[in-house]
């Protein structure tokens, strides 16, 4: 019963045959300082914020809410303003 064995050969790929590099190989290579991996994208900030749990009263939510895009940025802005000083 040849049903259940599976192909095991592998076809063997002369490394001459390889493909030549091109700079769009290089363009989605990975860069490297040293050791370490230089990962693309937006540096890490200096002060990044921190994630928090808050519950709000959900008419307070809903008029920051109704205030439009960037809300979120307005309410951190008048908790600066309100925050006791240190």
């Amino acid at each position: 019963m040849t049903a259940n064995k599976r192909n095991t050969r592998s076809t063997w790929v002369d490394p001459d045959d390889a493909p030549e590099l091109t700079d769009e190989f290089f363009k989605k290579a990975d860069l490297y300082e040293g050791d370490k991996l230089v990962r693309p994208g937006r540096p890490k900030s200096n002060n990044p914020k921190v994630a928090i749990s808050l519950r709000l009263p959900p008419d307070v939510l809903a008029r920051w809410k109704s205030t439009g895009a960037g809300w979120q940025t307005r309410m951190v802005e008048m908790l600066q303003c309100h925050a006791p000083k240190v």
